[in-house]
């Protein structure tokens, strides 16, 4: 990418997500570096499917977003919706491509950087153009899908039952559709911008390759494309395994994690917060140890443990550690899905991001008989 261009569009896009605060300050500083990583690339197209999915991200982001945030809710207590994303968020989405684009600018600088797109590929450029096809469809079917007016099923369960909108697993039709016009987006527009080779001229020392036909490029888009949108699917089935969603049980809304992180369920019973409180303050009355200590016995002491922290009593005004709750007994929050809680928000976006990208060079190397050895550097 040319530098008169690229350095421009990037103090844009900085300032843009620094005045619309959709980038926190690491946040703006990961996007800054991966710019750069798009831009040392020969060719436009890394860098112009990066600004591309940045803007159509930060766009369907906005879209409802008052509605949206009455769907779901903030671990802090805030309403929901996506906040500033953090830099964590930032490589998990590009983080793949970037090493991508800089492998390939590497090999385009051996080769020749007027080099073209031959018939068949590279497998890198497969791999870049995969992994943003999947994160935007991702990001599509999660901004978009979320306004369906029909409850999401979850793609884990055996009896696809319904689930609060937010949940991780949950899919809709709309969602799914949503997530197939992300992915149509970033094709699209890799199809506009790769150079392609003329149709069936061959490429100069390379007997085996020639330029790519019109019937060629269609199947490529709409391969592409429907590759791109099981990005999301893959996506929902991780984050239905390995990605635990927690519901808010007074309000029935699912609880977001800050910047992607996971959300805390305090313990009910002997294994809760305000029990452990109560018997560190304990040992240390019996003790005589710490500042607080104070030698006595028998009922004494849990006449000074009310004094101190409340008693028993959930709604003593004393109780400083006592945790909010529905009904009688029942906790604030339970978990809805994603059991295993493996991964975070952010690793589950990798980790789909990666294999979508690795399984699309793979597909390719087997279609194309091309090895998959060739991706590095010579």
């Amino acid at each position: 990418m040319k530098a008169i261009i690229a350095v421009p569009v990037t103090l844009a896009m900085v300032y843009r997500a620094w005045s619309h605060q959709s980038l926190t300050p690491a946040g703006i500083v990961a996007a800054t570096l991966t710019a750069v990583a798009h831009a040392v690339h020969p060719w436009s197209l890394p860098f112009a499917l990066l600004i591309v999915f940045f803007l159509a991200g930060t766009r369907v982001t906005k879209v409802k977003h008052d509605v949206k945030a009455k769907l779901t809710m903030q671990s802090s207590g805030n309403s929901g919706g996506e906040g500033a994303r953090t830099h964590i968020q930032v490589f998990a989405n590009s983080g793949v491509a970037s090493i991508l684009c800089l492998l390939h600018a590497y090999q385009l600088r051996q080769q020749g950087p007027d080099t073209c797109y031959s018939w068949p590929g590279d497998l890198l450029i497969v791999g870049i153009v995969a992994n943003y096809a999947a994160v935007a469809a991702d990001t599509f079917s999660s901004e978009l899908g979320i306004l369906s007016k029909s409850n999401p099923r979850l793609i884990t369960s055996i009896t696809f039952r319904k689930v609060p909108p937010g949940t991780n697993g949950g899919v809709t039709a709309y969602g799914l559709a949503a997530g197939l016009l992300g992915s149509l987006i970033i094709v699209t527009t890799s199809m506009a911008l790769t150079p392609f080779c003329p149709p069936k001229s061959p490429v100069p020392g390379q007997r085996k390759m020639h330029g790519w036909t019109l019937t060629e490029r269609n199947r490529f888009t709409f391969a592409m494309a429907l590759w791109g949108a099981l990005g999301s699917v893959l996506d929902s089935l991780l984050g239905g395994w390995l990605q635990q969603s927690v519901v808010d049980t007074r309000t029935g809304r699912i609880v977001e994690g800050e910047g992607g992180k996971r959300v805390l369920i305090s313990k009910k019973g002997p294994n809760s917060m305000h029990y452990k409180k109560r018997a560190e303050i304990k040992a240390s009355l019996l003790n005589g140890e710490g500042k607080n200590a104070i030698p006595m016995q028998g009922p004494a002491v849990e006449d000074e443990l009310d004094h101190k922290m409340g008693d028993m009593d959930k709604y003593d005004a004393r109780k400083k550690f006592r945790k909010p709750s529905f009904g009688d007994e029942k906790p604030s929050r339970i978990v809805e899905s994603g059991m295993l809680s493996l991964l975070d928000n952010n690793e589950v976006n990798f980790v789909m991001a990666l294999t979508m990208s690795l399984g699309a060079m793979g597909m390719a190397s087997w279609f194309w008989d091309v090895p998959f050895s060739s991706i590095l550097p010579v």
